[in-house]
């Protein structure tokens, strides 16, 4: 029989391929094919004719040109502000993105302990205004994003929205509904002041996925026993079917599947404390989400939290403005470590 040899040389746009065949002791042929194969070629490729400084330098001048533009806050429609209107009953303001830094403690002044979540504002920018025919006949919204990212790996479509708005790419880009009283001009930057510490929150971010788990750990089962006639069914859920009638599983039973990587709402979270010289938000609770994931964070909607968030800043706080803000802002219930904890009359 003859012996085969094949070789493979593929590179990125065309690949070339070679084909040889070389004749064993039976065989007394030989064949040697040469073709060219062109593969797909996407616009993400767009280091592919560009040397490893011109990499590196068109890298860094486009970093520094996004930090610039983020500091001095340019946008196209800054000489031309829209109306700012009042906050009435009803009204529904514009949310953020952040970045979930991690937890930590805070106490209050009565001595109890609470843990909250660390969530930093990062360059967070209103990019479009969607009327209620663009949206959906309803309500109005705002498309807002959150944390630079590189313009490399952006489509030309989604590139374009970013220079109407006149802002750096954005790495995450979500869409928050408002009251028509409440629309924001494309191109202002939010912050961290934009809530007030005692007012509540909800924040809404991806869950960490666990993968296929079983009963137990995915709802918290008990299980079955540990002896007295269990054979490998400890951790099993046990019967599933309610009998011959109806003789079917109900849809929505509790069993083994994918746990995590869902979009899950932690709802009614106290803000304890804001820093607003790093955009940082002491958030009640934890939240949903990996260490430095963005998450969403908007007024709450719980009725019975609602009446704290009366008054905000309407409809975002402007940087520019006459209210100077302290470096701290607390909770009327928190304890300030800079504070005496102890006085003697």
């Amino acid at each position: 029989m003859a012996a085969w040899t094949c070789r493979f040389l593929i590179h990125r746009g065309a690949s070339v391929v070679t084909l040889a065949v070389r004749p064993g002791k039976a065989g007394d042929s030989s064949f040697l094919a040469l073709g060219c194969i062109r593969t797909v070629k996407t616009t993400t490729w767009w280091d592919e004719h560009l040397t490893e400084d011109n990499q590196s330098y068109m890298r860094k001048s486009l970093g520094e040109e996004f930090n610039k533009q983020t500091a001095a806050k340019l946008h196209p429609l800054k000489d031309e502000p829209w109306p700012r209107q009042e906050w009435t009953d009803g009204s529904r303001r514009v949310g953020l993105v952040a970045v979930k830094l991690g937890m930590a403690p805070v106490w209050t002044k009565s001595g109890e302990r609470h843990v909250v979540t660390m969530l930093q504002v990062q360059d967070c920018h209103v990019l479009k205004h969607l009327t209620k025919e663009e949206y959906d006949g309803h309500t109005a919204a705002l498309v807002v994003g959150g944390r630079n990212a590189s313009p490399f790996y952006k489509t030309e479509e989604n590139m374009e929205m970013f220079r109407i708005a006149g802002v750096p790419p954005k790495q995450k880009v979500t869409t928050f509904k408002v009251s028509d009283n409440a629309i924001i001009k494309p191109g202002t930057p939010l912050h961290a002041a934009h809530f007030r510490p005692g007012q509540y929150v909800d924040v809404t971010a991806k869950t960490i996925g666990k993968g296929f788990q079983g009963v137990m750990k995915r709802y918290g089962f008990k299980g079955q026993p540990a002896s007295h006639g269990q054979t490998k069914t400890h951790r099993r859920p046990g019967a599933s079917g309610p009998g011959g009638d109806p003789a079917k599983v109900f849809k929505g039973k509790k069993m083994p599947g994918i746990m995590g990587n869902i979009y899950d709402t932690a709802t009614g979270l106290k803000v304890w404390r804001i820093n607003t010289k790093h955009n940082v938000l002491y958030v009640h609770g934890s939240v949903p989400g990996h260490k430095n994931c963005l998450v969403k964070v908007r007024d709450t909607v719980l009725p019975p939290r609602m009446k704290f968030n009366l008054d905000p800043p309407f409809p975002t706080f402007f940087c520019d403005g006459d209210e100077e803000l302290p470096e701290d802002l607390y909770a009327d219930d928190m304890f300030i470590h800079t504070e005496p904890s102890v006085t003697l009359s």
